[in-house]
């Protein structure tokens, strides 16, 4: 695994790693307050970022493409934003960066969207 199929990997494990150590800590705690930004995390950090990876390392001719790198900086920056912008909303001290970061993310999976289609065209 090379590029930005490897870039996407990383990055889901390190949400993944963090996802871990903050649920973990929610439970030592019993605090659950913070559960639905730790999901988010999980879910967008490690289930899609992976999935993207994994999707580029599988796909060449689409990890070499100029959007593929577009897609791993709008994926990057929608979940360090919407992540910290959920505990944001959660606390009740602003909706921006959540509301920032879902658009970004969503950004993100009709980029991967488009990359998809794109490539299975030219695989056909």
């Amino acid at each position: 695994m090379k590029g930005v199929a490897l870039y996407f990997f990383v990055t889901a494990v390190l949400a993944v790693t963090g996802g871990m150590i903050w649920g973990i800590q929610m439970s030592a705690t019993g605090n659950h307050m913070l559960a639905g930004a730790h999901a988010h995390l999980n879910l967008v950090g490690w289930a899609t970022m992976a999935l993207f990876g994994i999707y580029y390392h599988l796909t060449p001719a689409a990890s070499e493409a100029a959007l593929a790198k577009i897609h791993y900086g709008v994926a990057l920056a929608g979940l360090v934003i919407m992540v910290p912008g959920i505990v944001q909303a959660i606390r009740q001290t602003g909706e921006t960066m959540a509301k920032i970061g879902s658009v970004l993310t969503l950004l993100s999976m009709v980029i991967f969207l488009v990359t998809v289609l794109i490539h299975a065209r030219r695989t056909t």
